[in-house]
């Protein structure tokens, strides 16, 4: 795989750190997450991943720490800006300056943060980077105000898959130099880079009008959501005349078949036709629910339509035949393995001993960093009743 032999350090924490190491992970690279003691993590994106427990409290956890780092290729930090400084873990310790020469000039300091770096420095989450972002002013939802999509826009786009990429960019600027280099990643930030194509066009033909009016935003009835006769969904996404053609053909095929067509019904040119669309609104709303949403995804299936169901998760398991999302883009040469079905969490702290002694640590060094709590109280209290770690 393209990262084999890339080592990589991830201190835990929500979704966008982890899921930064999952794409590593996936792609090759040895990811070891250092957890806290007593952590009851529950984190699901930890596949291919080891776990050591350490006590940054301690002098020798952070000793440990830093050995780890020293000989990493990457650190992900999703800390508060200044956190891992006061622990003197900062890329000034790593990387060579002026007036010192560091422990791992070749170190690529990843950092995940919710706000730029010269702002706040306040916990937030995804809901509020997204809004500060400007995209969520844009999003659908009713007429007093928009919704949000999960957390997906400001932890897994704009924050973890961008930290991936910036990770990706300083290796290969590293191969030019020998040298690496902080990646800093704010979440607001990145919310508005990912966002880049709606922010940039707001005020233009596609974004023109106030939000819920426009083309994308669930203003146009050919790209929406609509419901069933049995409670389930179908989207619509026909924006082009051509697709939007064969759409409403078939559908006015259904309802004048079935005898539902009504006094009006839309043609070719409706779409075109802005006060025309609450009609086909109501149209399209009446016309599905007369059907199960599987009788209308036969009706559209094969077609150019841009009309298909939307599955639940356990039905889209069932159509790409495997409960876990497999990694993406694949390539046709060093493609990323699944990895998925090894895990379905890591406990914190499973793989502490192998770590240790892969850094070069006798069974006398371990016990010693029992004795001092760097593994913390439920080591030390597995080391009283015996000898070993």
């Amino acid at each position: 795989m393209s990262l084999n032999g890339i080592k990589v350090v991830e201190f835990a924490g929500l979704a966008p750190g982890p899921f930064a190491g999952l794409v590593l992970a996936h792609n090759g690279a040895s990811v070891i997450r250092i957890d806290r003691p007593s952590s009851t993590s529950k984190d699901l994106l930890c596949a291919g991943k080891r776990s050591i427990v350490l006590d940054m409290k301690t002098a020798s956890g952070v000793r440990v720490a830093k050995d780890l780092i020293a000989k990493a290729d990457v650190i992900i930090d999703p800390f508060r800006p200044g956190v891992l400084e006061k622990l003197g873990l900062g890329p000034e310790v790593f990387h060579t300056s002026d007036k010192r020469e560091g422990l791992n000039d070749k170190l690529i300091y990843a950092r995940l943060a919710g706000f730029p770096r010269n702002g706040t420095q306040a916990m937030c989450h995804d809901i509020n980077y997204i809004a500060l972002s400007g995209i969520l002013s844009m999003l659908p939802g009713t007429v007093d105000k928009p919704t949000f999509p999960l957390n997906l826009i400001a932890d897994f786009a704009g924050g973890g898959l961008l930290c991936a990429n910036g990770i990706l960019l300083a290796m290969i600027e590293r191969g030019r130099s020998g040298r690496g280099q902080v990646v800093n990643v704010d979440m607001v930030s990145g919310s508005r880079y990912v966002s880049s194509f709606p922010l940039l066009s707001a005020g233009s033909g596609v974004w023109g009008g106030l939000r819920g009016t426009n083309l994308l935003d669930g203003g146009a009835p050919f790209y929406d959501v609509y419901t069933c006769s049995d409670g389930k969904w179908m989207s619509v996404g026909c924006l082009e005349p051509q697709f939007f053609a064969q759409f409403i053909g078939k559908f006015n095929e259904v309802m004048k078949s079935s005898g539902k067509q009504g006094s009006w019904s839309p043609s070719r040119s409706t779409q075109s036709t802005k006060e025309d669309w609450p009609k086909l609104r109501k149209y399209l709303e009446d016309g599905f629910r007369t059907q199960p949403r599987d009788f209308w995804t036969e009706v559209f299936h094969g077609t150019d339509a841009c009309a298909v169901p939307v599955l639940s998760p356990t039905e889209a398991a069932q159509l790409h035949g495997s409960p876990y999302p497999v990694p993406h883009p694949a390539l046709s040469r060093t493609s990323p393995s699944p990895l998925q079905d090894e895990i379905k969490t890591l406990d914190p702290g499973k793989h502490t001993a192998d770590i240790l002694r892969e850094l070069g640590l006798s069974e006398e060094d371990m016990r010693q960093l029992v004795t001092e709590g760097a593994l913390g109280k439920e080591a030390r209290e597995l080391e009283r009743p015996k000898s070993k770690l």
